[in-house]
């Protein structure tokens, strides 16, 4: 806050306040020259009569007691412009001081998991338990509840893993969050190469195909798709292009959602959480997602 506007605070507070006590102290009198419960001869509408009946003298005491506590909370806390009151509390030195609390009972809970590698984290009860509530608060706004996505959110309980499922490639996931991005090709082809691209991919799995009709699609998706997701479609994890031969999407397996996009593309974005969880806490999550998959029937 500049000088100039806390200066204006400071006067609009104060007068306020003076401005309270100068109404108190004007109620608070009596109308000369007329006795105690007469009418002063002020009448409204014909019927509304004043009395010469001031304020009660419990209530005059308890509004000037607002008034002094007022004063003393102005003087010991923030409240009149810049200054920052005796006590030099803040929001911010309040919040700094609960956050240093909770990473000290979190440093405690997470002590007796901190050096240990993610292979001895997954076979252990308790770093699970800790994991799962990890996962519930970081994760589970975007992967569910029960981590198997939705569509542009990864199932991470079905053992496919765009960049990797190794506990390194996990863990650096975690770390330092992943962006994937499939190019439009809504320029580059026109229509019955896009409908032939289309029916190789979503076929691709299926046998009985046309060969003619196969030939095209191949033929295109060799010239289109083959540098990210390979020659044989099976993707690549370094890009985190997936595989396009297993049956499983992220935007969804119709030849409408392959359509959709081919043509315009998709962008997906897993945050870091580098800053937000300490390593000992990003290992015990990654030890409960790669755990995932050996849970399922």
């Amino acid at each position: 806050m500049t000088p100039l506007w806390s200066g204006i605070v400071i006067t609009l507070v104060v007068l306020n306040i003076v401005g309270c006590l100068a109404l108190l102290i004007w109620t608070s009198r009596k109308t000369k020259g007329v006795a105690d419960g007469e009418e002063t001869g002020h009448v409204w509408d014909d019927d509304l009569r004043e009395y010469n009946n001031p304020l009660p003298r419990w209530w005059l005491n308890l509004f000037v007691l607002t008034i002094v506590f007022g004063a003393i909370y102005l003087a010991l806390y923030p409240g009149l412009g810049n200054f920052a009151g005796r006590l030099g509390w803040s929001s911010a030195g309040q919040h700094d001081l609960g956050r240093a609390e909770l990473d000290a009972k979190r440093e405690h809970v997470y002590q007796a998991f901190e050096g240990r590698e993610i292979a001895d984290l997954r076979h252990d009860p308790k770093a699970a338990e800790l994991g799962g509530k990890l996962f519930q608060s970081n994760c589970a706004g975007c992967h569910g509840v029960d981590a198997r996505g939705a569509k542009g959110f990864p199932n991470l309980a079905d053992g496919d893993w765009l960049y990797g499922g190794s506990e390194e490639q996990v863990l650096a996931t975690i770390t330092k969050g992943r962006n994937g991005q499939m190019p439009s090709f809504f320029a580059s082809m026109d229509e019955a190469q896009l409908q032939a691209l289309v029916a190789f991919v979503h076929d691709w799995h299926k046998p009985g195909r046309d060969p003619a009709d196969y030939q095209q699609g191949a033929q295109k998706f060799n010239g289109t798709c083959f540098a990210c997701h390979g020659a044989d479609g099976h993707g690549n994890p370094l890009l985190g292009a997936p595989n396009l031969t297993d049956d499983t999407w992220l935007h969804g397996g119709s030849a409408a959602d392959i359509r959709a996009t081919i043509l315009f593309g998709r962008k997906s974005q897993m945050p870091a959480f580098e800053n937000v969880l300490n390593l000992t806490e990003r290992r015990l999550l990654a030890s409960y997602v790669l755990a995932l998959p050996e849970q399922q029937p």
